[in-house]
């Protein structure tokens, strides 16, 4: 099988190698599309690479009924419509180590060249005025560095300051004493980083809660003659918030990488001298262009041939000796999720599902998604998969619980999972038998024991002598052979179960013959 892969924006042939290397892979590079000229281009692909010049849009991703993978040659993603992505099943992978270095270098030579008013002094000697009063700036050392956002390049820039004798306090939502006191900075809210920084620099993703968080209110709070950096993403710093404060003294520099439009189109930050500017060059080095390239093309090309990618942005990733692990697991929670989709016959409310044993001490989210598509596509087909499966669940207000407990009953590892439904709540567990494979060992509240595959039938009935002899009897008439039966009951003589696996499908008129005999309470097929 050929997978087709379309590159729209400029990355390096070393970049790529990794994708003319493998087997299968069709490369197709065409960088100067128009948006409409790739929306009738992309249709036929099955993968899309780009950098931030392409924006894929829900409207390109609902044109491209092929594409199974995006990836982004860089970090930030806000180029691509992540929901409309994740909704239509497709994973996206960025490059988030590969410019880390190349960004926290870019950072540093901002605020350097900042705080002693480099390009600013450089303007003038290519002006032919030498001018040394004009031009005086501010040491670094024994100065305080506020760092909102403290991921990896937010960590580099800290070294790197601590490097210059600076002070570092930091905010991250994800820092924790201990972190930051290995790190050797210190930390606090947001607030506590604007009130005492000397400087400020963001690394924070543009989010919703991310967009101008520094504003007009954070401003207030700085300290007067505060210096600011961004070479993070445009839109975290409002820009006329910024502008205002600069005008007003409270600012008395900015260094900014990146713009809330790009290319910028309002230069009016320009025309204030305090404020120097880069045409987003965080990642422009060689090496990092490079390195972000074959990044997500190995990625590309791990998920054509295994399956699997290392840096997902809307898939969270899993260590690959945990991967190892649970991978068994896949096929048994799927086929658990479509056992009870027939089972029940209507629609989930709410899924609990129940990780006992060695399960309990690994990330089990794959194996949720797993269960979900299994119970989903019953009823919305092949578009569901795993990238998509929890967020069609929560689109459909289906509750989704995960527990976790060492307790096992006897076995290794054991899946329950749960659906309640407006007519009741159904119950399967299954495991992995040693050497035998997957099992449905139970069934409500019913020990079986059931190969989860092919076509079976669940037959409710009240526990009476002749009942499993007639059940027999009327399938051989109907020429359907019985390969295996399991039976439970609650207590002798009450309700019981009958888990019947059955060469072929029996027919609806089979079936409703069944449910007519007598003690027979309920006959449900199963196909899996």
């Amino acid at each position: 099988m050929t997978f087709h892969v379309l590159i729209s924006d400029p990355l390096s042939e070393e970049g790529i190698y990794p994708l003319r290397q493998a087997n299968g892979i069709n490369i197709v590079m065409e960088t100067d599309l128009t948006p409409e000229q790739l929306g009738e281009r992309i249709e036929g692909f099955d993968a899309l690479l780009v950098r931030s010049q392409t924006q894929v849009t829900r409207e390109l991703i609902e044109k491209a009924s092929n594409l199974k993978i995006i990836g982004r040659a860089g970090v930030g993603v806000d180029n691509i419509d992540l929901e409309a992505a994740t909704e239509h099943g497709i994973i996206v992978v960025n490059a988030p180590d590969g410019n880390t270095n190349s960004a926290a270098e870019h950072t540093m030579a901002m605020l350097m060249s900042m705080a002693r008013k480099i390009p600013q002094a450089f303007h003038a000697l290519r002006n032919q005025n030498w001018d040394r009063k004009s031009y005086v700036g501010v040491e670094l050392k024994n100065k305080t560095l506020g760092v909102v956002g403290f991921g990896r390049i937010g960590q580099e820039v800290a070294a790197r300051a601590k490097g210059q004798r600076m002070n570092v306090i930091a905010y991250d939502p994800f820092l924790t004493a201990e972190k930051a006191e290995k790190l050797g900075v210190d930390f606090g809210s947001v607030e506590d980083v604007l009130k005492v920084a000397d400087f400020v620099t963001v690394h924070t993703p543009l989010l919703k809660e991310t967009k101008h968080l520094i504003n007009k209110e954070a401003f207030e709070i700085m300290k007067d003659g505060v210096q600011i950096i961004n070479c993070a993403r445009g839109g975290i710093i409002d820009e006329n918030a910024l502008y205002d404060a600069v005008k007003s003294g409270k600012v008395a520099g900015a260094a900014l990488d990146v713009f809330e439009q790009e290319p910028m189109v309002d230069f009016r930050l320009l025309d204030l001298p305090e404020i120097i500017a880069t045409p987003h060059l965080g990642a422009s080095t060689f090496e990092a262009q490079e390195s972000v390239a074959v990044d997500v093309s190995m990625d590309v090309v791990s998920y054509f041939t295994t399956g699997t990618v290392r840096n997902s942005v809307n898939l969270p990733s899993v260590p690959k000796e945990i991967m190892k692990k649970i991978e068994p697991y896949f096929d048994l929670s799927e086929r658990l999720g479509a056992f009870l989709t027939d089972l029940t016959g209507v629609a989930a409310e709410e899924v609990n599902i129940r990780y006992a044993g060695d399960l309990a001490n690994m990330e089990v989210g794959p194996l949720t998604r797993n269960m979900l598509k299994g119970l989903l596509k019953r009823h919305l087909g092949k578009q569901v998969n795993d990238v998509n499966a929890m967020y069609i669940a929560n689109q459909k207000g289906i509750v989704v619980n995960e527990q976790k407990t060492t307790e096992a009953k006897g076995f290794t590892s054991l899946i329950t999972v749960e659906v309640k439904t407006a007519q009741g709540t159904r119950k399967a567990a299954g495991t992995l038998m040693n050497g035998q494979g997957a099992r449905i060992v139970k069934v409500d509240d019913y020990l079986v024991d059931v190969v989860p595959e092919g076509h079976l039938l669940f037959v409710r009935h009240n526990d009476r002598p002749g009942v499993i002899g007639r059940v027999g009897t009327l399938l051989g008439q109907e020429n359907v052979n019985i390969a295996t039966m399991q039976v439970g009951r609650s207590n002798a003589g009450g309700d019981a179960i009958m888990m019947l696996s059955i060469d072929r499908p029996a027919e609806a008129g089979s079936l409703e013959q069944l449910a007519k005999l007598e003690e027979i309470q309920g006959v449900t097929p199963i196909n899996l």
